[in-house]
């Protein structure tokens, strides 16, 4: 998720994450069979899945439900899933941008539903393209501020490609190209830093700020949309205070 403090909203996310950890491995399952099905089941060849399993990996998938889903995607195991990816932009309030990436077995249900939850949260699912140009794609790697020196992570991360390291209230949030990601992480696994977050994500070009009551609104939404089966990520450009952050939490 976007926000003021990237720290602040992980701390969030993964407590939440924590209280619905076995709707977490159905997301995950989901992002590698596709990935399996569209690039194959070899992550040295296929990025997407690397990406995927990485994902698994960090949200505690055991490693036979990562190879099973492998399998699925691969054709190795007849399962007769079949997933469509697909984009939803809306706003929710305030005018905030909304980003949802899904995987899903029927579009003509998660379409109404989408529309339904954007709705009931305040908000309206706009069209195609209506709010994505205003995001990047980046990878975004958080290392609480105690674990290492920022001069010494900062040789360690640029050196891999990445573009920048920042103060983020309490750790240390390091951004790269997508196709720098996997560099990146390799980098500090070598150097024996695990980072506390590491992923793939939509950086807003403009934010917009949100009081209490505002930011309470927005995350009621959010939160809606992560609880949806077919939702695997979503993304939205509001700022957020810490202090805030934490009560939501």
């Amino acid at each position: 998720m976007a926000g003021h403090s990237k720290w602040a909203n992980i701390k969030h996310r993964k407590a939440r994450q924590d209280a619905v950890k076995g709707k977490m491995w159905s997301k995950c399952s989901r992002a590698i069979i596709i990935a399996a099905k569209n690039g194959g089941g070899d992550p040295e060849m296929n990025l997407t899945l690397r990406y995927a399993i990485e994902d698994a990996k960090a949200a505690n998938m055991p490693k036979d439900n990562i190879e099973k889903a492998i399998k699925k995607g691969s054709g190795e195991l007849d399962s007769g899933e079949s997933y469509q990816e697909i984009r939803y932009e809306g706003y929710g309030p305030g005018g905030v941008a909304v980003i949802v990436d899904c995987l899903t077995d029927n579009v003509n249900r998660t379409a109404p539903e989408m529309r339904k939850i954007f709705e009931k949260g305040g908000g309206n699912l706009g069209k195609p393209g209506a709010v994505a140009f205003g995001f990047a794609p980046k990878g975004v790697i958080v290392i609480e501020a105690d674990k290492v020196e920022e001069e010494k992570l900062m040789e360690i991360v640029l050196e891999a490609g990445a573009e920048d390291v920042a103060d983020s209230g309490g750790a240390w949030e390091v951004t790269c190209e997508p196709t720098n990601f996997i560099p990146v992480r390799q980098a500090l696994e070598k150097a024996g830093i695990t980072p506390d977050s590491a992923e793939l994500t939509m950086i807003p070009a403009n934010t917009i700020e949100c009081d209490e009551e505002l930011a309470g609104k927005v995350m009621r939404l959010v939160d809606t949309l992560e609880d949806h089966d077919d939702v695997q990520n979503v993304y939205h450009n509001a700022e957020i205070d810490d202090e805030v952050m934490a009560k939501l939490a």
